[in-house]
């Protein structure tokens, strides 16, 4: 355990993070240090550039959301970010790592050094057991970024067969643990989540630490895309009840670049915040929108002119970042959470509740007159009609929170009524991507395969 230790504060003294200097600092050897005082601990979690910053984002430039002008698919980005835009068979071309493999599996390394620093201690002491809590969240948040690029969508016929993530879940650098299922991966990530749920306070000082709510709107999110719907609706139920607090986008700039408030506690819907990784193609300025999406709004919804700004040349660009600057947020906000149990009603057959929900949220983004919300209720005659809706809102709401849509089309896919093959034409070049493709899931980054001999995806 010390050797991972050490080689893990090396990496922390390295990212430069103010608050861990000032705990190496009281240190008289910096190269040998092992955390073991809640300070510490806290420390380690608290380096936001590596346990907030950096999550995978590949999905994003592979889905349908948007697309990039010709030159820029051909010449801009990285190998990896030009071939994941066409859905090539050979996504690296001899590039050996990928961040969006190494950066979680980094948070993951820091969680459980804390897990197991604070298991050592063998303590009751409150501060301590929220410390592992924390950990337990990250490492669970870790696995769920990993297995929304890595692995195969859960399928309950095959979960227990298909290939998952590898495990790590000690801090020994010699232990290799070789791939487990999907059905492993998930149960892991989700019982990960139980455990920090239990030892989460329900308020954080910072949004870039996981609080109770946190947990429990993860586990809605992990249920939801295992097709659990009813736990699903039980845990963002339990987010809902306490906390529900939407953003006016009335009160919103349309004319700012990024609309959203850069300091994070100011975002009123974040229940926790992380971004990915800045890809070339994912940036502001290259990320074109595509036009069915635009053209999903209705009159007088505000998220049209909120999110996106339209250029002289024809384009469209995505600005409604909760970030509040160019990094796309991917952690956990409220609007996910309500559409999470407005999409689990629909499928479990309660019509008006999950209507009611859609209300909620939309009432927020409507325009308003003489302070009177231009919002007219939605209706539906049956559950699979209100579901086509939230669907639909899903998308509209949320475009490029991380992975989501990528998310989305690999769990939508199962059900013939909505899989949807994706197109793209560069340089005169058709490509495709057919609903359950094998290219829905990313290969291991050989640097991983040659260090310890993973079975590969096969795409």
């Amino acid at each position: 355990m010390k050797n991972i230790i050490i080689y893990t504060i090396g990496l922390l003294v390295l990212s430069g993070c103010k608050k861990q200097d000032d705990w190496l600092n009281k240190k008289s050897n910096k190269a040998d240090i092992i955390p073991s005082t809640a300070d510490d601990f806290q420390a380690l979690l608290d380096n936001t550039d590596i346990m907030n910053i950096g999550y995978p984002a590949i999905g994003v430039i592979g889905a349908d959301n948007s697309y990039v002008l010709e030159q820029i698919a051909t010449t801009s980005g990285t190998v990896p970010e030009r071939n994941a835009y066409k859905w090539a068979k050979d996504i690296y071309e001899g590039n050996l790592f990928a961040s969006d493999w190494t950066k979680p599996y980094r948070v993951i390394e820091y969680a459980n050094v804390v897990i197991e620093g604070v298991e050592n201690v063998k303590t009751t002491d409150n501060k301590l057991l929220e410390i592992k809590g924390t950990a337990l969240f990250f490492r669970a948040f870790a696995y769920y970024q990993l297995a929304q690029i890595y692995a195969k969508q859960y399928t309950e016929s095959s979960a227990k067969t298909d290939l998952g993530l590898p495990l790590k879940l000690n801090s020994d650098v010699n232990l290799l643990p070789d791939r487990s299922t999907v059905k492993e991966t998930y149960n892991q990530i989700i019982q990960d989540l139980h455990d920090a749920e239990s030892l989460l306070p329900s308020k954080v000082s910072f949004k870039t630490r996981p609080s109770k709510f946190a947990a429990q709107g993860m586990l809605a999110k992990v249920y939801f895309n295992i097709q659990d719907y009813q736990k699903a609706q039980e845990f963002a139920n339990k987010v809902l009840t306490e906390t529900a607090e939407l953003i006016d986008f009335n009160t919103l700039s349309t004319t700012a670049n990024f609309p959203f408030p850069t300091i994070r506690n100011n975002n009123s819907e974040i229940l926790f915040y992380a971004e990915t990784i800045n890809y070339t193609l994912n940036s502001r300025q290259n990320m074109a929108v595509v036009k069915d999406l635009l053209d999903s709004y209705e009159e007088n919804d505000l998220r049209k002119i909120v999110f996106y700004k339209f250029n002289v040349n024809g384009t469209v660009n995505f600005g409604g970042r909760y970030s509040g600057a160019g990094a796309l947020f991917c952690g956990i906000a409220l609007n996910e959470i309500l559409l999470i149990r407005a999409e689990s009603s629909a499928r479990m057959g309660n019509l008006q509740e999950a209507l009611d929900d859609l209300d909620l949220l939309l009432k927020n983004r409507w325009k308003k007159e003489n302070g009177i919300s231009m919002y007219k209720n939605k209706s539906a005659k049956n559950s699979e009609e209100a579901l086509s809706l939230i669907i639909l809102e899903r998308r509209k709401e949320l475009p490029f929170t991380g992975n989501l849509r990528w998310e989305d089309l690999r769990r939508l896919n199962l059900d013939s009524k909505y899989a949807k093959t994706l197109y793209r034409n560069i340089g005169g070049q058709n490509y495709n991507l057919e609903p359950n493709s094998s290219r829905y899931i990313f290969p291991i980054p050989p640097v991983e395969i040659n260090f310890h001999p993973l079975t590969q995806n096969i795409r």
